[in-house]
C-alpha cells in the first residue's frame, strides 16, 4: 500500500515520519490524506481513552485516535500542541494524534526488515516492519492495524 517508485536500484518507498513519545515511525505516504493542527475536539461520551475526540475538517467528521494511548505511552505534557495526520479508512476519516511531524522519507523497499523480536508488543501489533536509519529505527506502522480498535470502541 505504500507508494512505491521502480528506480535503477530497485523499488523505493515513501513515508511521512512522524514522532510520538520519542519514537520514531513512519506512515506509508499513499495513506495520508493531509496533515493538520486539531481544533475544538469534541470528547466523544463513554469512548475509550484511545478515541481523543471527533472534529469537523473542512466539513468532513474526523474521528481521532491518541495514539500515546494507542501505544500505552503516557499523556504528553510537554506544552506543545499536538498534530494529526489524516488517513481514511474505507470511507471514513480520521486523525492520528502524534507529537510531531517529520519529513518525508524515501527508503529503499529490500532494506525493510521485520519487527525485531524485543520491539515493544504494543508497538508490534501496529507495525508492519521497520527501518534502521542511522542510529535510529523507524517503526513502519500499518495504519489497518492501528484503526482495527476503531470500529468496536465506537460501537460501545
Amino acid at each position: 500500500m505504500t507508494s512505491k517508485t521502480d528506480t535503477i536500484e530497485g523499488t523505493v518507498a515513501e513515508y511521512v515520519t512522524a514522532v510520538i513519545g520519542g519514537q520514531l515511525f513512519g506512515l506509508p505516504i499513499s495513506r495520508v490524506q493531509d496533515v493538520f493542527m486539531p481544533e475544538r475536539l469534541t470528547r466523544v461520551p463513554l469512548s475509550s481513552a484511545e478515541i481523543a475526540g471527533v472534529l469537523n475538517l473542512r466539513g468532513r467528521i474526523v474521528t481521532v485516535v491518541d495514539m500515546r494511548a494507542r501505544l500505552g505511552l503516557p499523556r504528553n505534557d510537554d506544552g506543545k500542541p499536538p498534530m494529526a495526520v489524516g488517513v481514511d479508512l474505507r470511507g471514513e476519516s480520521y486523525g492520528l494524534l502524534i507529537d510531531q511531524i517529520g519529513e518525508v522519507l524515501r527508503l529503499p523497499d529490500d532494506n525493510r526488515e521485520e519487527n525485531p523480536v524485543n520491539l515493544d508488543p504494543r508497538m508490534a501489533k501496529l507495525a508492519g516492519g521497520v527501518h534502521r536509519l542511522d542510529g535510529q529505527l523507524m517503526v513502519v506502522l500499518d495504519v489497518d492495524r492501528v484503526l482495527e480498535i476503531v470500529p468496536a470502541l465506537l460501537a460501545a
